[in-house]
Protein backbone atom coordinates (compact mmCIF):
# COMPACT_ATOMS: atom_id res chain seq x y z
CA UNK A 1 0.00 0.00 0.00
CA UNK A 2 1.60 3.21 -1.19
CA UNK A 3 0.59 6.57 0.22
CA UNK A 4 -0.47 8.89 -2.62
CA UNK A 5 0.89 12.41 -2.86
CA UNK A 6 -1.58 15.28 -2.58
CA UNK A 7 -1.97 16.71 -6.08
CA UNK A 8 -3.68 19.74 -7.58
CA UNK A 9 -5.03 17.44 -10.28
CA UNK A 10 -7.65 14.82 -9.46
CA UNK A 11 -7.38 11.73 -11.64
CA UNK A 12 -9.06 9.15 -9.41
CA UNK A 13 -11.91 9.97 -7.02
CA UNK A 14 -13.35 7.79 -4.27
CA UNK A 15 -17.00 8.57 -3.50
CA UNK A 16 -17.76 7.88 0.16
CA UNK A 17 -21.51 7.60 -0.29
CA UNK A 18 -24.15 5.53 -2.03
CA UNK A 19 -27.24 5.60 -4.26
CA UNK A 20 -28.37 8.70 -6.13
CA UNK A 21 -25.91 10.91 -4.25
CA UNK A 22 -22.95 8.85 -5.46
CA UNK A 23 -24.29 8.63 -9.01
CA UNK A 24 -24.56 12.41 -9.27
CA UNK A 25 -20.92 12.79 -8.21
CA UNK A 26 -19.92 10.10 -10.71
CA UNK A 27 -21.72 11.93 -13.52
CA UNK A 28 -19.83 15.14 -12.76
CA UNK A 29 -16.53 13.27 -12.47
CA UNK A 30 -17.11 11.57 -15.81
CA UNK A 31 -17.68 14.96 -17.48
CA UNK A 32 -14.32 16.08 -16.07
CA UNK A 33 -12.51 12.93 -17.19
CA UNK A 34 -11.97 11.68 -13.62
CA UNK A 35 -12.02 7.94 -12.85
CA UNK A 36 -14.38 6.97 -9.99
CA UNK A 37 -14.13 4.43 -7.18
CA UNK A 38 -17.31 3.42 -5.35
CA UNK A 39 -17.73 1.81 -1.96
CA UNK A 40 -20.69 -0.33 -0.94
CA UNK A 41 -21.94 -2.22 2.09
CA UNK A 42 -22.88 -5.88 1.80
CA UNK A 43 -26.57 -4.91 1.66
CA UNK A 44 -25.84 -2.52 -1.24
CA UNK A 45 -23.87 -5.00 -3.33
CA UNK A 46 -26.58 -4.90 -6.04
CA UNK A 47 -27.04 -1.12 -5.85
CA UNK A 48 -26.79 0.88 -9.07
CA UNK A 49 -24.02 3.15 -7.82
CA UNK A 50 -21.70 0.14 -7.55
CA UNK A 51 -21.97 -0.64 -11.25
CA UNK A 52 -21.83 2.99 -12.43
CA UNK A 53 -18.33 3.53 -11.01
CA UNK A 54 -15.14 2.53 -12.79
CA UNK A 55 -14.25 0.38 -9.77
CA UNK A 56 -16.12 -0.61 -6.60
CA UNK A 57 -15.10 -2.17 -3.28
CA UNK A 58 -16.81 -3.58 -0.21
CA UNK A 59 -16.45 -1.27 2.80
CA UNK A 60 -16.93 -2.03 6.50
CA UNK A 61 -17.06 -5.79 6.08
CA UNK A 62 -19.14 -7.35 8.86
CA UNK A 63 -20.83 -4.06 9.72
CA UNK A 64 -24.43 -2.96 9.18
CA UNK A 65 -25.70 -1.03 6.13
CA UNK A 66 -25.19 2.36 7.83
CA UNK A 67 -22.12 1.68 9.97
CA UNK A 68 -20.22 0.42 6.91
CA UNK A 69 -20.31 3.90 5.36
CA UNK A 70 -19.12 5.42 8.65
CA UNK A 71 -15.97 3.25 8.76
CA UNK A 72 -13.41 6.01 8.30
CA UNK A 73 -10.33 3.78 8.52
CA UNK A 74 -11.63 1.34 5.92
CA UNK A 75 -12.60 4.12 3.52
CA UNK A 76 -9.10 5.62 3.80
CA UNK A 77 -7.60 2.14 3.29
CA UNK A 78 -9.58 1.66 0.07
CA UNK A 79 -8.59 5.11 -1.19
CA UNK A 80 -4.92 4.35 -0.57
CA UNK A 81 -5.11 0.86 -2.09
CA UNK A 82 -6.74 2.24 -5.24
CA UNK A 83 -4.35 5.22 -5.54
CA UNK A 84 -7.14 7.80 -5.33
CA UNK A 85 -6.15 11.45 -5.39
CA UNK A 86 -9.30 12.62 -3.61
CA UNK A 87 -12.39 11.61 -1.67
CA UNK A 88 -15.82 13.13 -2.24
CA UNK A 89 -18.15 12.53 0.74
CA UNK A 90 -21.42 13.47 -0.99
CA UNK A 91 -23.81 14.59 1.76
CA UNK A 92 -24.96 12.83 4.90
CA UNK A 93 -22.84 10.09 6.47
CA UNK A 94 -19.31 11.52 6.93
CA UNK A 95 -19.73 14.67 4.82
CA UNK A 96 -19.63 16.94 7.90
CA UNK A 97 -17.18 14.89 9.96
CA UNK A 98 -13.94 16.87 10.52
CA UNK A 99 -12.04 13.78 11.73
CA UNK A 100 -12.73 12.11 8.38
CA UNK A 101 -11.44 15.13 6.44
CA UNK A 102 -8.41 15.31 8.72
CA UNK A 103 -7.54 11.63 8.27
CA UNK A 104 -7.84 11.98 4.51
CA UNK A 105 -5.52 14.99 4.54
CA UNK A 106 -3.03 13.15 6.78
CA UNK A 107 -3.03 10.26 4.30
CA UNK A 108 -2.18 12.66 1.46
CA UNK A 109 -5.65 12.48 -0.06
CA UNK A 110 -7.60 15.60 -1.00
CA UNK A 111 -10.99 15.97 0.71
CA UNK A 112 -13.54 17.51 -1.66
CA UNK A 113 -15.22 19.81 0.80
CA UNK A 114 -14.51 22.21 3.66
CA UNK A 115 -11.36 22.00 5.75
CA UNK A 116 -11.54 20.20 9.13
CA UNK A 117 -11.18 23.58 10.83
CA UNK A 118 -14.14 25.03 8.96
CA UNK A 119 -16.29 21.99 9.70
CA UNK A 120 -15.49 22.09 13.39
CA UNK A 121 -16.74 25.67 13.48
CA UNK A 122 -19.69 25.56 11.09
CA UNK A 123 -20.53 21.85 10.84
CA UNK A 124 -21.29 21.75 14.55
CA UNK A 125 -24.46 23.75 15.28
CA UNK A 126 -23.35 24.66 18.80
CA UNK A 127 -19.98 25.97 17.59
CA UNK A 128 -21.63 27.83 14.70
CA UNK A 129 -24.03 29.46 17.14
CA UNK A 130 -21.11 30.57 19.30
CA UNK A 131 -19.47 32.11 16.22
CA UNK A 132 -22.69 33.98 15.42
CA UNK A 133 -22.83 35.34 18.97
CA UNK A 134 -19.20 36.49 18.70
CA UNK A 135 -20.13 38.33 15.48
CA UNK A 136 -23.12 40.02 17.18
CA UNK A 137 -25.64 38.06 15.13
CA UNK A 138 -28.97 37.52 16.96
CA UNK A 139 -29.63 33.86 17.86
CA UNK A 140 -32.40 31.85 19.50
CA UNK A 141 -32.03 30.84 23.16
CA UNK A 142 -30.29 27.46 23.28
CA UNK A 143 -28.13 25.21 25.43
CA UNK A 144 -24.58 24.00 25.16
CA UNK A 145 -24.25 20.28 24.32
CA UNK A 146 -26.55 18.42 26.71
CA UNK A 147 -24.96 16.93 29.78
CA UNK A 148 -24.89 13.17 30.35
CA UNK A 149 -26.11 13.82 33.84
CA UNK A 150 -29.92 13.70 33.91
CA UNK A 151 -30.40 16.45 36.51
CA UNK A 152 -28.04 18.80 34.72
CA UNK A 153 -29.85 18.04 31.47
CA UNK A 154 -33.19 18.96 33.05
CA UNK A 155 -31.69 22.17 34.40
CA UNK A 156 -30.39 23.09 30.94
CA UNK A 157 -33.86 22.62 29.45
CA UNK A 158 -35.53 24.70 32.17
CA UNK A 159 -33.11 27.55 31.51
CA UNK A 160 -34.30 27.72 27.87
CA UNK A 161 -37.96 27.07 28.67
CA UNK A 162 -40.41 24.62 27.11
CA UNK A 163 -41.35 23.87 24.40
CA UNK A 164 -37.91 23.17 22.94
CA UNK A 165 -36.49 21.57 19.80
CA UNK A 166 -33.97 18.80 20.41
CA UNK A 167 -31.27 18.73 17.72
CA UNK A 168 -28.17 16.74 16.82
CA UNK A 169 -25.11 19.00 16.97
CA UNK A 170 -23.60 17.37 13.87
CA UNK A 171 -25.19 16.61 10.51
CA UNK A 172 -28.65 17.43 9.19
CA UNK A 173 -31.52 15.94 7.26
CA UNK A 174 -33.81 16.02 10.28
CA UNK A 175 -31.89 13.22 11.99
CA UNK A 176 -31.91 13.41 15.78
CA UNK A 177 -34.56 16.15 15.88
CA UNK A 178 -37.49 16.00 18.30
CA UNK A 179 -40.04 18.50 19.63
CA UNK A 180 -40.13 18.34 23.42
CA UNK A 181 -43.31 19.89 24.81
CA UNK A 182 -42.76 19.25 28.52
CA UNK A 183 -40.17 18.07 31.00
CA UNK A 184 -41.62 14.56 31.36
CA UNK A 185 -40.76 13.84 27.70
CA UNK A 186 -37.18 15.09 27.73
CA UNK A 187 -35.13 12.09 28.85
CA UNK A 188 -36.89 9.63 26.55
CA UNK A 189 -36.54 11.92 23.54
CA UNK A 190 -32.85 12.59 24.29
CA UNK A 191 -32.07 8.86 24.40
CA UNK A 192 -33.81 8.30 21.05
CA UNK A 193 -32.16 11.34 19.46
CA UNK A 194 -28.70 10.26 20.62
CA UNK A 195 -29.17 6.81 19.10
CA UNK A 196 -30.35 8.27 15.80
CA UNK A 197 -27.57 10.86 15.65
CA UNK A 198 -24.87 8.28 16.38
CA UNK A 199 -26.22 5.94 13.69
CA UNK A 200 -26.44 8.72 11.11
CA UNK A 201 -23.36 10.83 11.88
CA UNK A 202 -21.14 8.75 14.17
CA UNK A 203 -21.61 11.31 16.97
CA UNK A 204 -24.44 11.44 19.51
CA UNK A 205 -23.97 15.01 20.77
CA UNK A 206 -27.31 16.85 21.04
CA UNK A 207 -28.52 20.21 22.33
CA UNK A 208 -31.77 22.13 22.87
CA UNK A 209 -33.07 25.24 21.13
CA UNK A 210 -36.18 27.26 21.89
CA UNK A 211 -39.02 26.04 19.64
CA UNK A 212 -40.53 28.59 17.28
CA UNK A 213 -43.88 27.42 15.91
CA UNK A 214 -45.05 28.18 12.37
CA UNK A 215 -41.68 29.66 11.44
CA UNK A 216 -40.32 29.98 7.93
CA UNK A 217 -37.14 28.08 7.16
CA UNK A 218 -35.02 30.49 5.14
CA UNK A 219 -31.45 29.76 4.03
CA UNK A 220 -28.85 32.09 2.53
CA UNK A 221 -26.39 30.26 0.31
CA UNK A 222 -22.68 31.11 0.10
CA UNK A 223 -20.08 29.15 -1.87
CA UNK A 224 -16.35 29.66 -1.38
CA UNK A 225 -13.18 27.89 -2.46
CA UNK A 226 -9.62 27.51 -1.20
CA UNK A 227 -8.46 30.36 -3.45
CA UNK A 228 -10.51 32.91 -1.54
CA UNK A 229 -13.26 33.26 -4.13
CA UNK A 230 -16.73 33.71 -2.61
CA UNK A 231 -20.07 33.64 -4.41
CA UNK A 232 -23.45 34.65 -2.98
CA UNK A 233 -26.18 32.30 -4.23
CA UNK A 234 -29.08 34.28 -2.74
CA UNK A 235 -31.76 32.82 -0.53
CA UNK A 236 -34.14 29.89 -0.67
CA UNK A 237 -37.31 29.08 1.23
CA UNK A 238 -37.25 25.55 2.69
CA UNK A 239 -40.39 25.81 4.83
CA UNK A 240 -42.22 22.86 3.24
CA UNK A 241 -40.89 19.89 5.20
CA UNK A 242 -41.82 16.39 6.28
CA UNK A 243 -40.35 15.04 9.52
CA UNK A 244 -37.96 18.00 9.61
CA UNK A 245 -36.63 17.05 6.18
CA UNK A 246 -36.97 19.59 3.37
CA UNK A 247 -39.15 18.40 0.48
CA UNK A 248 -39.54 21.70 -1.44
CA UNK A 249 -36.85 24.35 -1.82
CA UNK A 250 -37.86 27.55 -3.60
CA UNK A 251 -35.28 30.06 -4.79
CA UNK A 252 -35.48 32.94 -4.71
CA UNK A 253 -37.78 32.97 -1.68
CA UNK A 254 -41.09 34.20 -3.12
CA UNK A 255 -42.31 35.99 0.00
CA UNK A 256 -39.21 38.25 -0.07
CA UNK A 257 -39.71 39.45 -3.64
Amino acid sequence: MQKPQTSAVINRLLIANRGEIAIRVMRAAHELGIKTVAIYSKEDRFSLHRTKADESYLVGEGKGPIDAYLDVDDIIRIALDTQCDAIHPGYGFLAENPEFAEKARSAGIRFVGPTPETMRTLGNKVAARSLAIAADVPVMPATDPLSRDEQQMLDQARAVGYPVMLKASWGGGGRGMRVVEKEEELLEHVQAARREARAAFGNDEVYLEKLVRRARHLEVQLLGDSSGQLVHLWERDCTVQRRNQKVVERAPAAFLS
